[in-house]
């Protein structure tokens, strides 16, 4: 699948087959998340692959709309440092950043017929535990993949309205 297809074609799946995700597809999600820009190549990025039925339904009660967690093939954690008292630029980057490779590894993820959909953590204790990352990081972004229960969601006609036209939302030059 072309990048522009995948891009326009994508939609959040929270519903899952129960199958398992391949390996192979796994790591080449993984690896379009790694590839991902970083603000001046720090790459403050680590993930937490998980694809134990039992943690990813304990990941599902991390975040009030975490539940499609329970279901999915396959759940990758960002962690990154916890820059809560530092400069707040730090953050933002951060933040761009994780955004980036979380899109990355969705595209990557429909491309090859794997639906997705984040979720944001709300309990850091919680995720913590389950996870194991250290306690000057966090985690506010987990991704969840698997076949869409509902196969059609990979070939279905955008519905009207989804999207703002492109003559609201762009301008030239000037605003």
């Amino acid at each position: 699948m072309d990048l522009t297809h995948a891009i326009d074609g994508y939609r959040a799946i929270r519903q899952f087959d129960p199958r398992p995700l391949p390996a192979e597809d796994l790591d080449a999600i993984l690896r379009a998340g790694r590839r991902a820009p970083s603000s001046k190549n720090t790459q403050r990025w680590g993930f937490v692959a998980v694809t134990d039925r039992a943690t990813l339904q304990r990941l599902s009660r991390a975040g009030d709309y975490a539940g499609h967690l329970a279901g999915a093939g396959a759940g990758v954690a960002i962690v990154v440092p916890d820059t809560a008292d530092d400069d707040a630029d730090a953050g933002a980057w951060i933040a761009f950043d994780s955004g980036q490779a979380a899109q990355n590894m969705l595209l990557t993820a429909w491309s090859r017929g794997i639906g997705g959909v984040h979720a944001a953590v709300y309990d850091q204790d919680a995720a913590r535990e389950i996870l194991g990352y250290p306690n000057e990081s966090r985690c506010d972004l987990i991704l969840s993949f698997g076949y869409p229960a509902d196969p059609s969601m990979l070939t279905s006609s955008r519905r009207a309205g989804g999207r703002r036209p492109l003559d609201e939302v762009v301008h030239r030059d000037r605003w």
